[in-house]
């Protein structure tokens, strides 16, 4: 289409409408449901290029059209453009889903406001996650990050390194003086979604504000298989739900994380989940045997350890991406360990980093779901900076006053109270020549000289800590302004679901309980040890020294050798490692 806007956002070719028509018909011959509309420096001058999203809306009535300046009004054409992309792909699926969703609320008579969770741990109304997916893609990995932010504050530790590990993948999160970490841009569809560093490059960039959480290919449904020079490897393929790991008895054959778990003692060997899912033991013991361990010449115990020694190894990965990659040392801080899989594998994990204790929250396999329960409803706003290296105070306050005034007129005709919306500032900067910035918060009110200087001393700092070094001489400048609304809900309604209740499946009597046992693996150094099986509500504020199995509804609590765990206030379990 013949269309372009210059460096000074001025249009410098006009709509050709020969041109335009074409597309339009070739957009109706071929049936295209989403179209992304997005023109080099059209974030000058927004207006030109939503007027041509306007006509293509006129167009095709059907399709679903989105806009570059609405997705990512910013600088950057390449990011702004697969932002734009994914969003487009994205909108017809989230749109159907949704409209399913509501369906379904209004039958069972649900008549509350429908929130999103987005990938910055905000939550949003149906309607804007309707226009803007691209901002939900990373909703449920950020929704375990909030409740652990949340629950952090609940328990006065500032400084945490979040968990999650699943059936298909494993992710961390780092929690710095009580809040996560915000990365300006990540990839997904390259096989691992990656913030930062040498992984870039393998997916579709994605320019949205996202809490900064590092994935792998890592879970209880990753595949223990050998590569061609004989290698024993685990995932990042996965059995998935369906068929599931050989123990579920579904019909997968292939060992998975989970069968090894089962050969090693540390899972139930009759059912998991409450009883809810029946566990075969001879499966698992036989797709580990004849498909790992004898291919590898190694005893059934020795292999099945060796595959979860590599999945800790593998994850070790996220966990240095956020701690040590950020300039940070892991131990510094806590380990939270939570989804159905994480608990497992908690002690292990900090061992890796020198880590000295652990946690395990209440319901570690439905953390994710307390996150959604504790977050406030969220909204972001950007402008990119046009004077780069000339930071003038007076322009950048100007600016900032326009969106705060856009952005507190949008919430309040939706219904939420002036004094409970938090207005926080930012600016993305960087060093002259390079490409690619770090985020610094920018303080409220007038900005005076001094000011300035201190936000480039924050840069200079963070810099220092994330890269190494700083550039004392080297000028900086603004690349964009951003703005994040909060509106905060009550707190008196937020901890009570933090605290542990106990089910009605745990009334078993303490005598049948404390005899529970059975014999689980720990490493060549240990050997088969009888170790105790416990339910979290056998323990207690003492600490209890492993080998200690402790099992919930929804994840088991692995305490090895030189391990031990008590049980908190809150009823989360706490293990200081040895």
């Amino acid at each position: 289409m013949d269309f372009r806007i210059n460096v000074k956002g001025e249009l410098e070719q006009p709509l050709d409408q020969a041109s335009f028509d074409q597309v339009v018909n070739t957009l109706r011959a071929q049936k295209i449901e989403a179209v992304a509309v997005c023109f080099i420096n059209s974030y000058l001058n927004p207006g030109l290029e939503k007027g041509v999203a306007d006509a293509l809306k006129s167009a095709c009535p059907t399709a679903y059209i989105s806009a570059s300046v609405e997705i990512l009004p910013e600088i950057k054409e390449y990011e702004r453009t697969s932002t734009t992309v994914v969003n487009s792909y994205v909108q017809p699926l989230v749109d159907h889903y949704l409209e399913s969703l509501e369906t379904d609320l209004q039958g069972m008579d649900v008549s509350g406001a429908l929130l999103i969770m987005q990938s910055s741990g905000g939550l949003l109304n149906a309607e804007v996650a309707r226009m803007k997916p691209v901002q939900l893609i990373e909703s449920g990995p950020a929704a375990g990050v909030v409740a652990t932010k949340f629950l952090a504050r609940r328990l006065d530790l500032p400084t945490l390194i979040a968990f999650d590990m699943g059936g298909t993948t494993a992710k961390a999160s780092l929690i710095e003086a009580g809040e996560p970490f915000e990365a300006p841009e990540y990839e997904v569809g390259g096989g691992m979604n990656s913030r930062r560093g040498l992984t870039k490059g393998g997916g579709y960039t994605i320019r949205v504000p996202s809490i900064d959480i590092a994935e792998v290919g890592a879970g209880g449904g990753s595949i223990c298989w050998i590569d061609d020079g004989g290698a024993p490897r685990v995932g990042p393929q996965s059995a998935g739900a369906v068929p599931g790991p050989a123990c579920y008895g579904c019909g997968g054959d292939l060992p998975t994380l989970t069968d090894a778990n089962i050969v090693l003692g540390y899972l139930n060997p009759v059912a998991l989940a409450g009883g809810m899912q029946h566990i075969d033991r001879e499966r698992a013991i036989k797709a580990m045997r004849d498909r790992f361990a004898d291919r590898l010449g190694l005893g059934l115990l020795e292999a099945a350890y060796g595959a979860y020694t590599i999945v800790v190894a593998n994850m070790s990965r996220a966990v240095k991406a956020v701690t040590s990659e950020r300039g940070r040392d892991p131990r510094d801080f806590v380990l939270v360990a939570f989804g159905g899989a994480g608990p497992a594998y908690a002690v292990e994990m900090a061992r890796e980093f020198g880590i000295q204790r652990a946690l395990i929250p209440v319901n570690p396999g439905l953390f994710s779901t307390i996150g959604l329960l504790v977050a406030d409803v969220q909204h972001h706003d950007i402008l990119s900076y046009t004077g780069r290296d000339h930071l003038d105070a007076k322009a950048i306050i100007d600016a900032f006053a326009q969106m705060e005034g856009r952005m507190l007129l949008n919430l309040q005709q939706q219904g939420y109270s002036s004094e409970r919306i938090v207005l926080e500032r930012f600016a993305d900067l960087r060093y002259m020549g390079q490409s690619s910035e770090l985020r610094i918060p920018v303080p409220a009110g007038e900005l005076m000289a001094g000011d300035l200087q201190r936000l480039r001393e924050q840069f200079d700092l963070e810099h220092e800590r994330t890269y190494g070094h700083r550039g004392a001489n080297q000028r900086v400048e603004m690349v964009n302004m951003r703005l994040r609304a909060t509106c905060l809900s009550p707190e008196q309604d937020r901890f009570a679901v933090f605290r542990y209740h106990h089910g009605p499946h745990e009334a078993v009597s303490q005598e049948l309980a404390q005899r529970a046992e059975r014999e689980a693996y720990f490493g060549p150094a240990y050997g088969l040890m009888r170790t105790a099986i416990i339910g979290r509500w056998q323990l207690t504020p003492a600490f209890r020294v492993g080998p200690l199995i402790i099992e919930d509804m929804d994840a088991t609590t692995v305490v090895p050798p030189r391990a031990r765990a008590c049980r908190d206030d809150l009823g989360n379990i706490v293990i200081e490692i040895g």
